[in-house]
């Protein structure tokens, strides 16, 4: 894939625009071209945000939201039902969602009849709560969202995933959200 465009829905605190960043990370790491960037309504705790990332072998020119994404990833399943994450997706999309639902419910439950749109879940608020003590679900997303696009090695993901947060953060807590990662790439359910 020449340009990879990613859309994130979320709510404010879950992590959302971290994440989309954190994709980004990897991309340097890989001497890709990248853009990571939120678009906020109402900037609170829980409303409801979108951040965009953008990953290309060649300069990225287009400097808007995607409107039209390859993937989509979903961080709160609340915003199923309240948002239009759907919105633009294109016929051989991706979608990663956070929820305890297998993927043939949320195809049936969404209405999606193309079957060229891969949806893969994975209850990625229980993992973190497992294993980071809080419900923010954004580090299992990156894990699930790795095994689904085959972005990297996961090896390689958790070991950027320790350098990038051992700068900010005890090693405890560096270990709690490498194994979220780990846990979602590894429970993460394809359909």
């Amino acid at each position: 894939m020449e340009l990879l465009e990613i859309r994130w829905h979320g709510r404010g605190g879950q992590g959302v625009v971290t994440a989309a960043k954190f994709l980004t990370d990897i991309a340097l790491s890989e001497n890709k071209f990248f853009q990571a960037f939120p678009e906020y309504g109402p900037e609170r705790m829980g409303a409801p945000i979108q951040a965009f990332t953008r990953i290309s072998k060649k300069p990225i020119n287009v400097r808007s939201a995607i409107r039209s994404p390859n993937v989509v990833v979903v961080m709160d399943p609340t915003l199923l039902w309240t948002v239009n994450v759907l919105n633009g997706i294109k016929n051989d999309a991706c979608l990663v969602i956070n929820t305890p639902e297998n993927p043939d419910d949320v195809r049936k439950a969404l209405k999606i009849k193309d079957k060229t749109i891969k949806i893969f879940t994975v209850n990625a608020t229980q993992i973190s709560l497992e294993t980071l003590g809080r419900a923010i679900p954004n580090t299992p997303m990156i894990g699930a969202l790795a095994k689904a696009l085959q972005l990297a090695e996961i090896e390689k993901i958790l070991e950027f995933l320790r350098r990038s947060f051992s700068k900010k953060f005890s090693d405890e807590i560096v270990e709690a959200n490498v194994q979220a990662a780990l846990r979602a790439y590894q429970e993460v359910k394809e359909g």
